[in-house]
């Protein structure tokens, strides 16, 4: 057990302590005060309205709002709570939105946040969280599930696209920022997951094993900075942090969040996150998502029988009634909901696209792209790649293609080629018998279909089988090649989780894949399909190594053909799946390849949910990281491709070379963990602290990022201020045009303290904006807080005073210039 759990106790009597940051070695940073919220019966700040209510509302009814139930009226949204109208509480409704509202409504579908993130540009995530309040509230929402910042650990993660960094104060930086936009709008910000969900790989039964100085310097910071922003709400993680599920855990949920940090709000599990009533209600769970099991009819019975007191279920209710007191849903006096402005919003999306976008590489000014012809590749050249799958998809506005995009901004002829098949081509009739129509197999409502028969294969080769089915999942065709069910259904919500751009065709139909190797010869063919309620429209389909060879060779020669090429590569991450690999998926290696020797001029457009390996990196000409850039991703994308826009992004994550070099690579207990733990064993050296510290050199390190200028840094100076360190320098823009120069000062370990501490930390950062020739004097103030380092014996931030190194550059791996800085007293 850490000592975060086994020092409760001490965390209790401390909490409430207030220490003036001192200069002196070893000094101690503030806590926050310890909010009164963390106590059954106490007021926690509730007001006299709030109290009244509590007074009134009958035990059923407290209950009631302290569990998700089905919406007469759903929005389409992920949960809603019931009201009590006897007393005018107003129902909640709950969306997700990690990148737009999420419900069946069209909405301005952002881009991921990852993407935002690159902008290195807290003013951006704010306007970004401020378009999607004012949505949320426009669609009929109350609560957004949402931001969430986790910090990216693993390359595989599935959901790394939907949150920030694997940088600390830069996550903190944006997730407050986001809230203070999404809040701004009246609608209740829920940060998210609490705590230590950094992978998808058997999320719902993890035991993440961390200790109490690595959870305080690298996970926990977004969740304070959340906090001190004032976020309405908390969302619970599904996995268990040091033996404890984080939805019953004291440690957290008491100790560390109400306690240390203050905070007033309510407590929600993530969907069937929940194990428990009574450990839940009394280590600081508020409210079950999206139902009842627990918090329904268990806790009434828990209640009446003594189990669980009373004053708990009056303290959750207290706190969910203060949030919506705060937001003015008790006395109506929140604003009247808007209109949505899709033109506004479909603005802050292009310019969250263009600032993100991250040009990696740009070899013999490949870019911008000059006049002549383009040749434009991949699937995802044609069709928009606007977001990831699961709680993160939106329906969007519109989504134009990037092809059509980059012909109306092009001079020269535009073609396109198909070059990696996503959806594949028709089954000749010739293989198999008796014939049936492949291609558009329609089933009537009430009727079933059978087919019984053989498919013959010419040679060995490895065959992708692909579905298209127009029916809910539930009912798609049953298809059986030699008594092996191709396409089964998934376990749990792993139908639900398939995907964002691979799982639906360009006409709309559900798609699944399956890929073996076939021998030559011929295989029994057995296909099942049920009409249901509304009838079933099909399509069987197939890629092989002929149909792959015909695709790269109609690449190559467009490649050829063409000036400049374009080439769209991707990988589809969703919610619920994590990646087995940082390289692309499917023949996408040996498209690029191909294509690149045919025409070095070769650009390679990444539409990809985080790191990403690139073996073909040195034939390529440039290769520009995209991310999954929303509904104006076409349009941003052509903008930087031609040079309309400056790439303005960094990498907020350290790319790896390949899956043997990474802070999780060759131990499994790191990732995906053993006998159903995982361990942070790494501590605090996470990301680039670990290639740093490893002497590891990544493909790509964290805060690289390109533009179509250059810069040049001068005159450093340090001065500490008691309460920070001011860092100085100069940027000089030395090219010939406007550019965004995004420089980072990192700051070296203090000699003063005994514990653990980084070859070196981010300590600031600015984005700016220089004019050719411009020469620009920046500050960058340190925080007290990142020169710090936890210590766990006093459960204290201890100041790292001392004679310290600061850097400045333009990436982690790109430092410039070296200063010396006295922390704690004394100048320079």
């Amino acid at each position: 057990m850490s000592e975060t759990v086994s020092r409760r106790s001490a965390l209790r009597l401390t909490a409430g302590a207030i220490a003036v940051a001192a200069a002196a070695t070893g000094g101690l940073l503030p806590l926050t005060p310890a909010a009164a919220a963390g106590r059954p019966g106490a007021g926690a700040g509730a007001g006299p309205r709030v109290e009244r209510l509590i007074a009134r509302l009958t035990l059923d009814e407290k209950i009631s709002l302290l569990h998700g139930a089905t919406d007469p009226g759903s929005l389409g949204q992920a949960g809603y709570v019931p009201g009590v109208p006897r007393l005018d509480i107003p129902p909640l409704r709950l969306a997700d939105g990690p990148a737009g509202v999420r419900i069946t409504e069209h909405a301005t579908a952002l881009p991921a946040p990852v993407l935002l993130a690159s902008a290195f540009d807290p003013e951006l995530a704010r306007r970004y969280g401020q378009v999607i309040g004012r949505e949320g509230r426009a669609l009929g929402q109350d609560v957004l599930l949402s931001p969430m910042v986790n910090l990216i650990r693993t390359p595989y993660a599935g959901r790394n696209f939907e949150t920030f960094s694997e940088d600390p104060l830069l996550a903190s930086d944006l997730v407050a920022a986001e809230i203070r936009g999404i809040q701004g709008e009246g609608l209740i910000a829920t940060v998210k997951h609490f705590a230590l969900n950094n992978q998808e790989k058997d999320r719902n039964s993890i035991d993440v094993r961390a200790d109490e100085q690595t959870m305080h310097e690298l996970e926990l910071r977004g969740f304070e900075a959340a906090v001190e922003a004032g976020t309405g709400a908390v969302m619970g993680s599904y996995n268990k942090v040091n033996g404890t599920f984080a939805c019953e855990n004291p440690a957290l949920l008491t100790d560390i969040l109400r306690d240390q940090w203050g905070y007033r709000g309510w407590v929600m599990t993530d969907w069937f996150a929940a194990h428990s009533t009574a450990a839940a209600i009394t280590a600081g769970l508020d409210m079950e998502m999206p139902d009842g099991t627990y918090f329904g009819t268990a806790l009434k019975s828990a209640v009446q029988n003594g189990s669980v007191a009373e004053a708990y279920v009056d303290r959750a209710v207290r706190r969910i009634l203060s949030v919506m007191d705060r937001f003015g849903l008790l006395d109506g006096s929140a604003p009247p909901r808007p209109d949505r402005d899709a033109a506004a919003g479909a603005a802050v999306a292009l310019e969250v696209a263009k600032a993100g976008a991250t040009l990696l590489r740009n070899e013999h000014g490949t870019l911008p792209l000059d006049g002549g012809a383009v040749a434009v590749i991949g699937p995802t050249g044609e069709l928009p790649f606007v977001s990831g799958g699961g709680s993160a998809h939106v329906v969007p506005d519109h989504a134009d293609s990037p092809l059509d995009a980059i012909r109306a901004r092009a001079r020269g002829t535009v073609t396109h080629t198909l070059g990696e098949d996503l959806f594949g081509k028709a089954i000749p009739a010739s293989a198999v018998s008796p014939a049936f129509d492949s291609e558009g197999q329609t089933v009537a409502a009430g009727k079933t279909w059978e087919y019984d028969g053989s498919l013959t294969v010419g040679e060995d080769d490895e065959w992708t089988f692909v579905l298209h089915f127009s029916s809910a999942a539930t009912a798609r065709p049953k298809v059986l090649l030699d008594g092996e069910e191709l396409f089964p259904l998934a376990a749990g919500y792993g139908e639900y989780f398939s995907g964002g751009l691979v799982a639906v065709d360009p006409d709309g139909l559900g798609v699944r894949r399956k890929t073996l190797q076939l021998a030559k010869g011929a295989h029994t063919l057995k296909i099942t399909a049920d009409g249901g309620d509304a009838g079933l429209l099909f399509r069987l389909r197939r890629i092989t190594g002929a149909t792959r060879a015909q695709d790269i060779a109609d690449a190559v020669s467009a490649a050829r053909a063409a000036r400049h090429v374009v080439l769209f590569a991707y990988e589809d991450a969703t919610e619920g799946l994590d990646r087995t690999t940082v390289a692309l998926p499917g023949h996408q290696e040996q498209l690029i390849r191909a294509v690149a020797a045919a025409n070095p001029r070769t650009t390679v457009v990444l539409n990809t949910s985080s790191s990403t390996s690139m073996p073909w990196l040195a034939r390529t000409g440039a290769v520009l990281q995209m991310y999954y850039p929303g509904q104006e991703g076409a349009a941003a994308t052509a903008a930087v491709l031609f040079g309309d826009s400056d790439p303005g992004g960094r990498l907020t994550q350290s790319f790896p070379a390949d899956d043997d070099h990474h802070p999780v690579a060759g131990d499994p207990r790191r990732y995906p963990g053993v006998d159903g733990t995982e361990e942070y064993s790494e501590g605090i050296h996470a990301g680039y602290r670990w290639y740093d510290a490893q002497g590891v050199r990544p493909l790509f390190p964290f805060g690289h990022g390109l533009s179509y200028t250059s810069f040049a840094y001068s005159e450093p100076g340090t001065c500490w201020t008691h309460d920070g360190l001011e860092v100085t320098f100069t940027v000089r823009n030395m090219g010939r045009r406007t550019g965004v120069a995004v420089p980072q000062v990192y700051v070296g370990p203090s000699p003063d303290l005994r514990l653990d501490q980084a070859v070196r930390v981010l300590g600031g950062y600015r984005r700016l904006v220089l004019r050719a020739g411009e020469r620009r004097r920046v500050t960058v103030r340190v925080a007290a807080r990142t020169l710090s380092s936890w210590d766990a014996r006093r459960h204290r931030w201890v100041l790292g005073t001392g004679r310290r190194t600061v850097w400045v550059g333009a990436s982690s791996g790109d430092l410039r210039l070296r200063a010396g800085a006295r922390v704690g007293g004394g100048h320079r």
